[in-house]
């Protein structure tokens, strides 16, 4: 998913006008799947004739909706699939998430979180297909498209381009990523059903050759070429000639980009991939809802009319850490909150809202097929004053610096995520415009330690008035605030300063660069005494009521913070903003304990001794907070 408002043919199985098996041979990379009570049988055959989906010969109509395992604690992966399933759909769709798995070059992760193979079993337990989507580049407001940030220390390197420079680490993570999950493909005893290609690729360029390189990788690594698909929301598709496409559109758009997808593809197979049920949110604008009974009629003609669908998303969740991207839209840098709620039909701490009920009566009435009973729905919990006593200031503990004439970036001292300080010692009095050249993405400015203003790169500020005495230290803290996800700036999405500083027209040169990914937040010098000079952490313990081996989801008040970041208990639970919309942080209660849990929060602005609170509902849209207890 991605937008902003606003020759190899011959060898390949055809999609059109005929029908084409997406079940292969067994042999290949992967770990086999187990057949599990309930799930799909091992010998299914999925093919397309006239434009319609059969299974096993049998017309078979998917009914999807998308949820990110990142996106979501681990311990919770069985009970979201079983709220997929109670809502009628028989397939579960996913991006795979590069930057996560391979946050260091060659060093992969699949663990906790992010053990793919084990998500895709479990969907296959509770008898749900998967469509996968590796990407490469994923969008899904997802930091950076999902591109690990160090393919950027390279200056030259061109993402989702044939450059050798690019390719090389794509080619060594997709086979990386097929010895993992390609042996949960259909015919090997699995559930994967379809696989696409890249992800939207109409929306940023036209390259056929990269495209098929895609493909031939996903093939080398395991992945059957008749599964195959591209999916664009563009005017035209990102496709090539002989792999089906599907088409992604938002509410009330379906009868209008099915007759385009019909054009673009007259002999099918007829799917939306991403029936958009929701939106997401950006710092400082409007929180997005969406009318659930008009998507209930859209959804209930697209399934009359036999079309398969699939909704993006059915469970967004949350993007934790530092994961959040940003939009690029008309000239205008937009970073999303760390919520990816999404107004989707299960919210972001998995409760049904009205939508999942308007949408699962409409599946049954399309269907004619009672979904199975809801699970039950756990309860929430709020836990009053939480005091923060002890703190640290920034400045106190800082890491020793690198010394450059130029400056620097953040990709350039391999750093991917945080904060980094940019310090100048004023060899002559001056006064005028210090005017910043390639900010990305908000900069604090500092002249001997007093805050002396603030720049944005959302509001397009670049410039600010300073004295500056001879000797003095002028310090500018630059906050990465989520890379750009979609379109053409993704391009140049590095971090820090990516140009100059210069004061009265002259560039200043010889520069301290402080480092700063907030990793080290747990070992800091902490005192009992309030922080008086910020940006301060700080951190408090508190307990948490427990329901037998458990405690109760709960949301943080982020109310008397101005912009920073939360950890809980080592989870690094996201992003702290006053301007909103978002003003509680999700708290899964999986990642608390009953007693001891330790609560860290970094602000940038703020110094005293904090108390906060935890409450029973999210705060989403901070003009509604009047409504809520």
């Amino acid at each position: 998913m991605g937008r902003p408002k606003s020759a190899t043919a011959a060898s390949a199985l055809k999609w059109l006008g005929v029908s084409m098996c997406m079940a292969f041979a067994a042999a290949g990379a992967g770990r086999a799947a187990t057949k599990q009570p309930g799930s799909p049988p091992a010998s299914h055959a999925l093919s397309v004739q006239h434009g319609k989906f059969m299974l096993d010969g049998k017309p078979f109509q998917i009914i999807s909706g998308e949820m990110h395992y990142p996106r979501i604690p681990r311990e919770y992966w069985r009970s979201r699939l079983k709220m997929a399933k109670a809502m009628g759909l028989n397939t579960i769709t996913s991006y795979v998430f590069w930057n996560a798995h391979e946050s260091t070059p060659g060093v992969y992760d699949f663990q906790g979180q992010n053990d793919l193979a084990e998500f895709i079993r479990e969907a296959q337990q509770e008898g749900l297909y998967v469509i996968l989507r590796p990407g490469p580049y994923v969008c899904a407001e997802w930091e950076f498209g999902g591109f690990p940030s160090w393919l950027l220390k390279d200056q030259d390197i061109k993402v989702r381009s044939t450059d050798p420079k690019f390719m090389r680490p794509v080619q060594r993570w997709l086979h990386r990523l097929g010895s993992e999950v390609a042996g949960l493909q259909l015919a090997r005893g699995g559930n994967i059903i379809a696989v696409q290609v890249e992800n939207e690729y109409g929306s940023f360029g036209d390259d056929q050759v990269y495209l098929d390189g895609i493909r031939r990788t996903l093939v080398d690594s395991g992945f059957d070429k008749s599964l195959l698909y591209t999916s664009d929301s563009a005017d035209r598709p990102g496709a090539l000639p002989d792999l089906p496409v599907v088409i992604n559109f938002g509410t009330g758009h379906a009868k209008e980009k099915f007759a385009q997808l019909h054009r673009w593809r007259p002999d099918g197979p007829s799917m939306t991939g991403e029936y958009w049920a929701g939106w997401f949110d950006h710092w400082g604008a409007p929180h997005h809802t969406a009318d659930a009974s008009v998507e209930a009629k859209e959804l209930a003609w697209m399934l009359g009319q036999g079309y398969s669908v699939s909704m993006y998303m059915f469970h967004g969740g949350t993007s934790f850490g530092w994961m959040n991207g940003a939009n690029w839209d008309e000239d205008s840098y937009q970073p999303d909150v760390t919520s990816y709620d999404y107004d989707a039909p299960l919210g972001e701490s998995g409760r049904p809202s009205p939508k999942y009920f308007a949408l699962r009566k409409a599946i049954a009435e399309a269907t004619q097929k009672a979904p199975p009973p809801l699970p039950e729905i756990p309860s929430t919990q709020a836990i009053a004053g939480i005091t923060l006593n002890e703190s640290a200031s920034l400045w106190d503990n800082l890491p020793t610096p690198t010394m450059s004439h130029e400056l620097k970036t953040m990709e350039d001292l391999d750093q991917a995520y945080g904060d980094i300080l940019y310090r100048k010692k004023v060899v002559a009095e001056t006064a005028g415009e210090l005017v910043i050249d390639g900010l990305h993405d908000y900069a604090q400015i500092y002249v001997d330690g007093a805050l002396v203003g603030t720049l944005d790169r959302r509001l397009k500020q670049n410039k600010l008035a300073v004295k500056l005495a001879k000797g003095s230290t002028l310090d500018i803290l630059v906050e990465n605030s989520g890379r750009i996800n979609f379109g053409k700036e993704l391009l140049k999405e590095r971090k820090g300063i990516l140009g100059s500083v210069s004061v009265k027209g002259s560039a200043l040169s010889d520069w301290q660069i402080y480092s700063l990914p907030l990793s080290n937040y747990a070992s800091l010098n902490y005192s009992s005494k309030p922080c008086r000079q910020a940006p301060c952490f700080y951190r408090g313990s508190f307990d948490a009521a427990m329901s037998g081996s458990a405690s109760a989801d709960t949301f943080l008040d982020t109310t008397g913070l101005t912009k920073g970041f939360a950890w809980l208990n080592g989870h690094p639970l996201g992003r702290i903003w006053k301007i909103g919309p978002q003003r509680t942080l999700y708290v899964p209660g999986v990642w608390l304990k009953p007693k001891g849990n330790q609560l860290t929060v970094i602000d940038l602005q703020g110094a005293g001794r904090p108390v906060l609170n935890m409450l029973k509902q999210p705060i989403l849209d901070a003009k509604a907070t009047a409504a809520l207890p």
